[in-house]
């Protein structure tokens, strides 16, 4: 009994406090007329409430809300930033300001052709098409290494440019030997010419340049790509012709059989034919003697290209070759290169040369020199010997023909119209020393490039002067030490005096007739004869069209500005080539670098110092990065092999 009655108080205690604990409601009462009157009861706690401000928060809801303001940031400003950018480039007008409306045709000139609108000034009176544009028509025909050079150089605020040429894109010749065996790939080595008219609002035309009409400043052009035919004039207030140049024939039958690396699709074709060989050569249906002419390359020309075209192929020989092609026997591979001249980059140093023929006697290439082409056969080569007069017949299975540069269709055709006497070279367009081409108006046509030169300098009218600078001691003779300073400062402004003025010790036995130590009047002046016959031209280098071309480009953006003061135009500097020296690679991880006054490299690390100056060349960071990636990946995997 007594313990249900405590079991009973224990119930009602807990009733008691689960009631105390219940906010107190208003009691409602009733009046005798329906209204209801309320009194609130005092609200009693046995505890005082927790206060929500001053509880801790928990660390994870505020993680929580850090990571979501993270994560909206993360997310929300690249969408505002891709909002806005396509906004703009939407609501942006495109091109050129004073191209967005299409003008109507123009048609005139001498042969009535549709005349582009080009900028104002158009001799068809065209100025109401560009009634606000002060700036000069500038038409580059080409898109080489000087028309880039030039391009680089131009404010866009004094010419209006368009770029005339039948390929839309730049191409970094020097590295094309490197494409023919698979080292580099082909879109590695070029760069869309229309990128790089981008910072100048300039145009580009697609098409090949027929001829220049320089009475009307007119050039005509004629389309490709299925427009052949159809012809239109491109009108221009200042001319730059920057086609390059054609490899020289020296009137050889059958040069059709050969192979020529001038372009894109030259590499290519280069390229699947040397693949092509060594896929019949490994096919056991194929007889021996038709496996040697598969396997034998012939290379006429022992220039730059020439050179690093053999290497090239020694370097694929030697790391690729055996894992590729298993039963060819790299011993069965036979490279020839055939010069005329004594020596191999007879425009290098001689002790390149030499360490360049050193190392293909070392590695089996075969150096043919003093000898020159005089037939080519489907597949085989004859040559002479330029001594013994003894003719021989090679046979093989590619044929590289890079022998000398000579004029382009265009070029020929400008020279024949230029006024009688005016032009006297027969392999390029002449110029005077600030670029201009001979027998135009001044200031109006200029080329740069392997396809003008600038005659040739008459060093013995100037034999007085060249004794009186030179002779230090005024005892009217030359020293050996004034001697050396004569020559260095000819060979420094003609770089193609480097080979003749090779040995200044031999050079001067040789011209010492009397053994007195000394050059007399006579003596000097049969060296400056020699001098001229050995200097007719600036080498045809990209190194050349690229110094020509800033020049170019600097002089005419200051010749914008004081072209109506004589005084001032005449002050100009003339053009000065300045030799940075020359490089070849020459296979075998090794490259021969002529630095100038003497100075040669070809040892440890020379193909890297080679890669670093190509690679600080490049005319733009994308290219950059390909030519890492390529060197990388074929260090990595070896070249590629496929035939496209």
């Amino acid at each position: 009994m007594l313990a249900i009655l405590r079991s009973q108080n224990v119930i009602s205690l807990n009733r008691a406090v689960a009631i105390s604990r219940v906010p107190a409601r208003p009691i409602i009462s009733r009046t005798r007329f329906g209204a209801s009157t309320s009194t609130s009861c005092s609200r009693q706690y046995t505890t005082s409430p927790p206060n929500p401000s001053s509880a801790p928060k928990p660390v994870r809801s505020r993680l929580r809300r850090v990571g979501r303001a993270l994560l909206y940031t993360t997310l929300g400003v690249p969408v505002a930033a891709g909002l806005t950018w396509y906004a703009l480039d939407v609501l942006e007008p495109k091109g050129d300001p004073l191209h967005r409306h299409q003008p109507r045709h123009i048609v005139g000139g001498p042969k009535n052709l549709v005349m582009t609108h080009g900028c104002k000034g158009s001799v068809l009176k065209a100025e109401e098409i560009h009634q606000n544009d002060t700036r000069q028509r500038l038409v580059i025909l080409g898109c080489g290494w000087g028309a880039v050079s030039v391009i680089n150089q131009l404010d866009p605020k004094q010419f209006h440019v368009t770029v005339v040429s039948p390929t839309n894109y730049f191409l970094f010749t020097p590295l094309l030997p490197s494409a023919t065996v698979g080292t580099l790939e082909l879109r590695s080595l070029i760069e869309p010419i229309r990128r790089m008219l981008a910072r100048l609002g300039g145009y580009y035309v697609e098409g090949r340049a027929e001829d220049v009409d320089f009475e009307n400043q007119l050039v005509e052009v004629a389309g490709i790509n299925g427009s052949e035919g159809r012809r239109f004039y491109v009108p221009y207030d200042k001319l730059i012709i920057a086609v390059g140049s054609e490899s020289m024939t020296h009137g050889v039958e059958g040069l059709e059989h050969c192979n020529f690396l001038k372009s894109i699709t030259d590499a290519r074709d280069i390229r699947r034919k040397v693949m092509e060989n060594f896929e019949k050569a490994s096919l056991p249906t194929t007889s021996p003697e038709e496996r040697r002419q598969l396997l034998s390359f012939v290379v006429c020309g022992g220039g730059p290209t020439g050179v690093e075209f053999a290497a090239e192929l020694y370097d694929f020989l030697k790391e690729d070759l055996v894992g590729y092609f298993p039963a060819i026997p790299p011993e069965e591979v036979q490279v020839t290169i055939i010069q005329s001249a004594g020596h191999v980059l007879n425009t290098y140093d001689l002790k390149i040369s030499e360490m360049t023929e050193a190392k293909f006697k070392r590695e089996n290439v075969r150096v043919v020199t003093n000898s020159r082409v005089t037939k080519v056969n489907p597949t085989s080569v004859v040559y002479k010997d330029k001594v013994t007069k003894e003719e021989t017949e090679v046979s093989f299975g590619v044929c590289l023909w890079s022998t000398g540069v000579g004029m382009t269709p265009l070029v020929k055709t400008l020279v024949s119209k230029l006024p009688a006497g005016s032009q006297k070279n027969r392999f390029a367009i002449e110029t005077d020393g600030y670029m201009r081409v001979i027998g135009t108006h001044s200031e109006t046509v200029y080329a740069i490039g392997d396809c003008s030169t600038i005659p040739q300098p008459h060093f013995v009218e100037r034999v007085m002067q060249y004794l009186k600078d030179h002779d230090e001691n005024g005892d009217g003779v030359l020293s050996f030490k004034e001697f050396q300073l004569l020559a260095q400062r000819m060979s420094s402004r003609h770089a193609e005096l480097k080979v003749f003025l090779g040995h200044l010790e031999d050079v001067f036995e040789k011209y010492d007739r009397d053994n007195s130590g000394t050059l007399d009047m006579d003596e000097i002046r049969e060296f400056l004869i020699d001098a001229e016959k050995n200097c007719t031209s600036l080498p045809a280098t990209a190194q050349v069209a690229n110094q020509q071309g800033k020049f170019i480009g600097q002089r005419i953006n200051i010749l914008h500005t004081i072209e109506d003061n004589a005084e001032e135009v005449a002050k100009l500097p003339a053009f000065a080539y300045k030799h940075k020296g020359s490089l070849a690679y020459i296979g075998g991880s090794d490259a021969v670098m002529d630095m100038g006054n003497g100075m040669v490299y070809g040892g440890i690390g020379s193909e890297y110092l080679w890669r670093s100056v190509y690679f600080s060349e490049q005319v733009s960071l994308r290219t950059r990065l390909l030519l890492l990636m390529d060197w990388s990946k074929r260090a990595l995997f070896g070249r590629d092999i496929s035939k496209f």
